[in-house]
């Protein structure tokens, strides 16, 4: 997939030249260059090894590369008569508030942009029939909710109809919209900006992804998710307690993880006490000599505890009866792994004869709902004044993202294109295998 990247993939939609000099022009031009100034007709180069490079076929000056994100020296919308919207959709995540600030007070004080507009309850707010009020959002309003868990603005799940939205957008004369979400909000937000791109309305839609799974492509990290894994070790922490307490003692933590491990893999490298990791991305087996309740009740027997973390989408092929159906987002509906592998523990040691004392931890929401940690927090600050440089200059139908440490422009569609997952041949996962000492695979 890597070796398919073209220029093309990379480039993201403006609405336009820009002819205004931007408010930050002269703390531009008063900026010397440095090792990690990127200019903003620069690439920041997709390919990051030599075996890339010469795996693209293509000369140094036409190697793809991600448009710079950070503050232009022209602008395309005048700020003094913009008006903006903000948008949280899907499900919490450390940081929202985080970002909610920092979109507003980028635009206040560097721009000067004075109507910012917060819609409720995601796309259910620029809706009539739902009722919802608007927010005027000002620093005021904003200050302060960075330390609180959540957002501001409330949350829902399911898309709603672009036309409607476009309407709504229309109506109020707003011309930049910022989305907070994840994979399906991002789709939402591509149908917004392909309907104002129709009708010749000129709406920068500009997102900031979201996910506590940190599965959207072609970014270095989504935002929340380090406070999401190290919220999660306390839990990892306190089943190592409980298992050590206790004769033949197990501790079971299920964490979030629909399709991509990588908050079950973090957080056991964080904390490792883990001594199995369950991904979604590595199948495993339950039964048989080499299967994993025989592995698991070798280890009980020869060091007297263990501790096991799952995500939550892992072992889905184990069920008897497969789920059924969608959620709101258009989510495959998963079955309880961590209750599932706690009847087939409880009743493996029972069938051998072997006391067992299994404590399952399921924190589950805990993790997604406190507020960001000062790495995330720095991180949401960065990704909101990028979103709003990057909306000044005219950019729509894009994400803010940082790729190999700079801050990019990503189009919505690469963003959307497939999950990323932990790779069972990458590094991470060696990683994982080398801290638990689990083997490699089971069954």
């Amino acid at each position: 997939m890597t070796a398919r990247i073209t220029q093309t993939d990379l480039v993201v939609a403006n609405l336009g030249p820009c002819r205004i000099d931007s408010p930050l022009k002269p703390l531009l031009e008063s900026r010397r260059t440095n090792v990690h100034y990127v200019e903003e007709d620069d690439r920041v180069l997709f390919p990051d090894t030599s075996s890339l490079v010469a795996a693209s076929g293509v000369r140094a000056e036409a190697l793809p590369g991600f448009e710079p994100a950070g503050p232009r020296k022209n602008i395309f919308f005048d700020p003094k008569k913009l008006r903006v919207g903000v948008v949280t959709c899907g499900g919490l995540c450390p940081g929202i508030n985080n970002v909610i600030r920092g979109l507003v007070m980028e635009l206040t004080f560097h721009y000067g942009v004075t109507r910012i507009y917060g819609f409720r309850n995601g796309y259910q707010g620029f809706i009539p029939r739902y009722g919802h009020d608007v927010v005027d959002l000002t620093p005021a309003v904003v200050s302060g909710i960075d330390e609180d868990g959540g957002t501001l603005l409330g949350t829902s799940r399911g898309g709603q109809d672009p036309r409607e939205i476009v309407d709504c957008l229309e109506r109020m004369n707003i011309n930049a919209l910022f989305v907070i979400g994840g994979d399906g909000t991002l789709r939402g937000a591509m149908q917004i900006a392909a309907t104002a791109s129709e009708r010749g309305s000129m709406i920068a839609v500009v997102g900031i992804p979201k996910t506590i799974d940190n599965d959207i492509p072609y970014i270095d990290q989504s935002f929340g998710f380090q406070t999401a894994f190290s919220e999660a070790t306390k839990s990892i922490r306190s089943a190592h307690v409980e298992a050590k307490a206790s004769p033949n003692g197990v501790g079971l933590v299920k964490l979030m993880g629909r399709h991509s491990g990588f908050i079950a893999c973090y957080a056991s490298l964080a904390e490792p006490d883990a001594n199995y990791v369950l991904i979604p991305e590595v199948p495993f087996t339950l039964d048989g000599p080499r299967g994993f309740l025989e592995h698991l009740i070798d280890r009980v027997r020869r060091r007297g505890h263990a501790v096991i973390v799952a995500a939550e989408g892992a072992g889905q092929h184990l069920m008897t009866e497969a789920a059924t159906g969608v959620d709101a987002s258009g989510n495959r509906r998963l079955n309880d792994i961590g209750l599932h592998l706690k009847e087939r523990i409880s009743s493996h040691f029972a069938a051998a004869g072997v006391e067992l004392n299994l404590k399952y931890i399921d924190p589950s929401y805990a993790i997604r709902s406190v507020e960001a940690n000062p790495f995330d927090s720095v991180y949401c600050l960065r990704l909101a004044q990028n979103a709003v440089h990057a909306a000044l200059a005219g950019r729509t139908a894009m994400v803010v993202g940082r790729w190999r440490g700079r801050f990019v422009h990503l189009p919505m569609a690469l963003a959307v294109s497939h999950r990323n997952e932990v790779e069972p041949s990458g590094d991470l996962w060696l990683s994982v295998l080398e801290a638990t000492g689990q083997p490699r695979t089971f069954g």
